[in-house]
């Protein structure tokens, strides 16, 4: 009986698809490919759904910093994982809609090949491909526009796919159709969790709030449950309900989660009662900072007592627990940043740049771009970059110059308790590398240790602190990689990411001096030391070099009144530029002005004093103290009345300027660009005038001088170029445009001929050579002569082109056409092109038959396409791009040789040489080479030079 069930069974569906081919619009049919969809393909497929589901719900890690997503794949550094299983179904998913769907007038007949969709576009989400899982979603509501239940449960994972795309006018466009429509009680789940998230997305708190709860009750799974929970009491935190919120991080506990999660809750279970019981709470953290479970997370522990500090208005214990946080920090990741950027908040507002400069420092390294406060951190990073290394040297030049006039009890006491606090400092750097070693020895001996997979075998090198995975490159681990930074920022600070990154000043100009000169000529003994301004060169005392010595110290103190110059011009320096700082670049005019006043006061003699009373003249106006700003313009006008500050506030055009100033100086540049371009010299020359009379101190000075100079090699008056081009380098090290000022300056110094003639940015044709000196030679005239020697000439930028495989391709294709002549490559570099050139011709009109036949060729016309093709004559040859500009000739070609008849006979067939070889310079017992390897051999040696190529 049972072989009988078998055999029937094993025929039914050997016949089946038979039976489903010939009418696939049966019944029975149908419910073959709803059958085969199900257990064969959408069932792989759906297993392969689960374990993805299941591998991310454990490696997804939270910022528990910010308000948590719904779901896991909101975060960046999750969409990853999972992610082959995800692919897998829906390579499953289209492989089963792809064999089994049966339509009929736009209906979708297998009953089961819905889940398919649903299926697929759910893997989509899961991989973060947002849109492809929308077009899914919308197509399937489409399909199933007349199914309440399918469409349904489309539209609700469309609205989601929408909300975590960021488009919230697409997915309120769907919820809002949705709403008009009855909703099928199958997908009432779905739509839950699509309101919940879509409300806690547009920051819609209080109406999240009754479907979050719906969410949590729908939820089977604990840990997703947990998360939910954690985001119910964020939510109930931010809209003031603190016992809700308190309860909801209770439930978080009650479900077990990891230990992580837990912990997260029960800090932020402290922080929504503290309100009342801070110091009972304050207790509390602080006993789970002693708790040896907690080592990981003390920087958390220490945050939260911060915080609680702070709601109390105790910024200084406040700060002092950030401090203890940072400092008892292992993790180096997102929490520290959270940290440091709430510290160095602290520290800008108290002025404390110095401090507020380490703390954004590291910060900028631990958090991620796309946080919303991440620009305000970056800003503020770049100016304190700039202000503090003045702040801290008038700060530093004031003690050493206090210390120098100290009595000398005095002085080593000050000295002493300096060197006191450094040895308290290593002590108790010492005693926490201590302490952290034998936490981990101990945790390392516990069987439970959280990372032991993430051990390195024994002996193995591990950068110190960086949480390493199992065969994880250096660069993909966030934490080691913000390590590196930390260490190089303090190494070498804050540098850009280009070439020459440790040279300070990168002008490509090297201007020459004596005093430069000599001192790059002096070797530096390998001891030298440099303080203050003054170099201490020679041997040195290994005391002197001790910083726990009082030698140490002593050494720096400026005693001699030389020393004791250079103090104060350092002094004047950072007070000039730091003030300046702090008013246009920080609005902290205060300080601005406690700093201008002060470099007014004490250094009268300070060469840019009109610039300082200019600026406290301005610090004044904006705060609308006009008697204030009387006396600056009255001290302006006394002392300093040719100064060009003097004269741009007595100019009767100065409130216009001040008002419109901007915008009459972006018009006038406009304007002065256009006529360059247009080879307009006198307007270019009157505009820069205007420029440097009206708007000295403009945005766009440096490009009306650069322009200028442009302009005036373009009038061949090389040396007023020059003369330009070195105001824009010398005057704008900064500017955008003085590193192509420099590149043109140190062409010339090296022997390049400037570009001139009627030249345009960017056009590479109509440049030709002019020398710095007056020339009056007369061009001669271009040679017509058609029975000269030609040559065709490839003109082209070398990053344009690729140079090689063009040599390539026409070397062979020389040697492969022409079996009787040897037509000779060369490529030479002409200023800024290079020039590939194809000799060998009798005369004009084999020249013309050589390239037209190589037009022909469909490869290297591909290849020639990017370069200028020309054909030249030796006689003319020497004026090309030199007297005449590559426009020019062509011009000249197309009016003189173009319209010239040539011979219709093939005169490429014909050898240079007629005349037959001698019979004795032929060894008998080797033949002579044939032409065509004799050819292929002298121009293959053009090209070997590069043996990378082959």
């Amino acid at each position: 009986m049972n072989k009988v069930c078998i055999i029937l069974t094993t025929a039914f569906f050997f016949f089946a698809p038979c039976l489903a081919q010939k009418n696939k619009h049966t019944a029975k049919s149908r419910w073959w490919h709803a059958f085969n969809a199900r257990y064969n393909t959408y069932y792989n497929g759906h297993m392969a759904f689960l374990d993805g589901n299941l591998e991310k719900e454990k490696g997804n890690k939270d910022n528990y910093t910010e308000l948590l997503p719904l779901y896991p794949v909101a975060n960046k550094n999750s969409r990853e994982i999972g992610k082959s299983n995800y692919e897998r179904t829906v390579e499953k998913m289209e492989k089963a809609i792809q064999r089994h769907s049966i339509k009929e007038k736009g209906r979708e007949l297998n009953p089961f090949l819905w889940k398919a969709w649903l299926l697929m576009g759910k893997a989509e989400f899961q991989m973060g491909q947002f849109e492809e899982a929308a077009a899914t979603f919308s197509y399937m509501a489409r399909l199933y526009q007349g199914d309440p239940m399918r469409s349904g449960l489309a539209r609700a994972w469309l609205a989601k796919s929408y909300t975590e795309l960021g488009w919230r006018y697409d997915a309120e466009d769907v919820i809002r159709n949705m709403s008009r429509d009855s909703m099928d009680f199958r997908a009432v789940k779905d739509w839950d969790y699509t309101y919940a998230n879509y409300y806690i997305r547009e920051g819609s708190y209080d109406k999240a709030v009754p479907y979050l709860q719906k969410v949590i009750k729908h939820e089977r799974r604990k840990l997703q449950r947990a998360r939910e929970w954690y985001l119910m009491g964020q939510i109930q935190n931010l809209l003031g309900h603190q016992q809700q919120a308190y309860s909801a991080f209770k439930h978080v506990v009650r479900c077990h989660p990891p230990y992580e999660l837990e912990f997260n809750a029960r800090i932020a279970q402290t922080e929504v009662l503290a309100k009342n019981n801070g110091r009972q709470m304050i207790g509390k953290l602080k006993r789970m900072a002693a708790n040896d479970n907690n080592a990981d997370y003390l920087d958390q522990v220490y945050y939260a007592i911060g915080n609680i500090y702070m709601a109390q208005g105790d910024t200084l214990s406040a700060i002092a627990a950030y401090e203890k946080g940072n400092m008892k920090a292992t993790r180096n990741g997102i929490e520290k940043g959270v940290l440091l950027l709430t510290l160095g908040n602290i520290y800008w507002e108290r002025e404390q740049f110095s401090e507020a400069k380490r703390c954004y420092g590291e910060a900028i390294g631990l958090l991620d771009k796309e946080r919303k406060d991440y620009d305000v951190l970056s800003q503020r990073s770049k100016v304190l970059d700039e202000l503090v290394p003045h702040t801290e040297a008038i700060h530093l030049q004031d003690s050493l110059l206090a210390l120098a006039q100290m009595p000398e009890k005095e002085r080593y006491q000050a000295i002493d308790r300096v060197i006191d606090a450094l040895k308290k400092r290593e002590k108790e750097a010492r005693n926490n590398e201590l302490e952290n070693n034998a936490d981990v020895q101990q945790l390392g001996a516990q069987s439970d240790y959280r990372s032991s997979s993430q051990r390195t075998p024994s002996g193995a090198p591990q950068m110190p602190g960086a949480q390493q995975s199992g065969g994880t490159w250096y660069f993909y681990n966030p934490t080691a990689v913000s390590q590196g930074k930390i260490t190089f920022q303090r190494m070498w600070g804050k540098r850009e990411n280009v070439d020459n990154w440790r040279r300070i000043n990168q002008t490509v100009v090297r201007m020459p001096s004596a005093e430069t000169d000599s001192l790059s000529a002096a070797p530096l003994d390998d001891m030298t030391i440099v303080t203050n301004d003054s170099v201490i060169s020679g041997p040195q005392d290994s005391v002197a070099l001790d910083p726990h010595q009082r030698e140490y110290y002593l050494a720096q103190i400026p005693f001699t009144e030389e020393q004791q110059a250079a103090c104060h011009n350092i002094i004047k320096d950072g007070l000039f530029h730091a003030g300046i700082i702090l008013k246009d670049k920080m609005e902290r005019l205060a300080i601005s002005e406690r700093y201008l006043r002060r470099l007014a006061a004490d250094y009268p003699g300070y060469e840019h004093n009109d610039e300082v009373w200019y600026h406290l003249w301005l610090l004044y106006s904006r705060q609308g103290r006009t008697m204030q700003a009387d006396e600056c313009m009255s001290q302006l006008k006394e002392q300093y009345p040719e100064s060009e500050w003097t004269l741009l506030i007595a100019d009767s055009l100065y409130a216009e300027n001040a008002r419109w100033g901007e915008q009459i100086e972006d018009s006038l540049y406009v304007a002065t660009y256009d006529a360059f371009k247009t080879d307009q010299t006198e307007v270019v020359k009157a505009n820069a005038a205007l420029s440097a009379t009206r708007f000295p101190q403009g945005a766009h000075r440096d490009k009306f001088i650069f322009i200028s100079g442009l302009s005036r090699l373009n009038a061949g008056d090389g040396e007023g170029c020059m003369t330009q081009l070195k105001e824009v380098v010398e005057k704008y090290p900064e500017s955008e445009v003085s590193q192509l000022a420099g590149m043109i300056i140190k062409g010339v110094q090296e022997g390049r001929t400037l570009h001139g003639g009627k030249f345009e940015i960017g056009d590479l044709w109509s440049q030709q050579n002019i020398t710095l000196t007056d020339d009056s030679t007369a061009i001669d005239t271009l040679s017509t002569d058609r029975s000269d020697h030609y040559m065709f000439m490839l003109v082209y930028n070398p990053d344009s082109v690729n140079q090689n495989q063009l040599l390539f391709e026409l070397a062979r294709y020389n040697f492969t056409n022409f079996l009787v002549r040897n037509f000779e490559i060369e490529v030479e570099q002409a200023g800024d092109y290079n020039r590939m050139i194809v000799s060998g011709f009798q005369s004009f009109d084999e020249a013309l038959q050589y390239v037209r036949m190589l037009y022909d060729n469909e490869a290297l016309r591909t290849h020639i396409a990017g370069t200028m093709r020309l054909l030249v004559s030796e006689k003319n040859l020497p004026y090309l791009g030199v007297r005449i500009g590559y426009d020019e000739y062509q011009q000249f070609y197309e009016r003189e040789l173009a319209p010239m008849q040539v011979s219709k006979d093939n005169l490429l067939i014909i050898p240079e040489n007629l005349e037959a070889p001698d019979i004795e310079d032929i060894a008998p017992e080797k033949p002579a080479e044939p032409q065509k390897s004799a050819t292929k051999k002298k121009q293959q040696s053009a090209f070997d030079f590069d043996d990378d190529f082959w």
